[in-house]
């Protein structure tokens, strides 16, 4: 599985093209989709992306933790799935964001990718700034209630 790390702020072009990072593109599966699968958060002013891998598991997760036709199956289903969208790699190593998902996270003429391990946001790069500094701060305030981040024999 894919290791998304860093931040990089890339631009956009007026088509809506821009690229991902070298160190993202470079950490997909060489065999699998040659893209990514960009969806808009539910939670946030941004893009959550991944690669084909993880968003299988993902359906399997919802689908899985929830009864076929249950309410919270639908919603989560509908709110993620139903918006994510395969953006395949151009020769360069960009994608094409539609409208839709520049508008949800009011992505003009920059993009900013943040790698989250197995996932990453595409932010427009003042709000992700805001968003950082919150996080931040809430990191601090958190950081004592976690237990051990490396437990011995991994």
């Amino acid at each position: 599985m894919p290791l998304f790390l860093s931040t990089t702020t890339n631009r956009v072009d007026r088509k809506g093209r821009v690229s991902v990072p070298v160190a993202f593109r470079s950490s997909l599966p060489a065999s699998g989709y040659q893209g990514i699968i960009a969806y808009a958060s539910f939670k946030h002013a941004c893009l959550h992306g991944a690669d084909l891998g993880f968003m299988e598991q993902l359906s399997d997760s919802i689908h899985g933790d929830f009864g076929l036709y249950s309410d919270e199956n639908e919603a989560l289903a509908n709110a993620i799935l139903g918006s994510a969208r395969q953006l395949s790699f151009d020769p360069e190593g960009r994608i094409n964001l539609s409208k839709d998902l520049m508008d949800h996270a009011g992505i003009t003429s920059e993009a900013t990718f943040v790698g989250l391990g197995k996932t990453f946001q595409i932010w427009e790069p003042a709000a992700y700034e805001a968003h950082r500094l919150v996080q931040l701060a809430l990191a601090k305030t958190k950081a004592g209630e976690l237990g051990p981040i490396i437990r011995r024999g991994d």
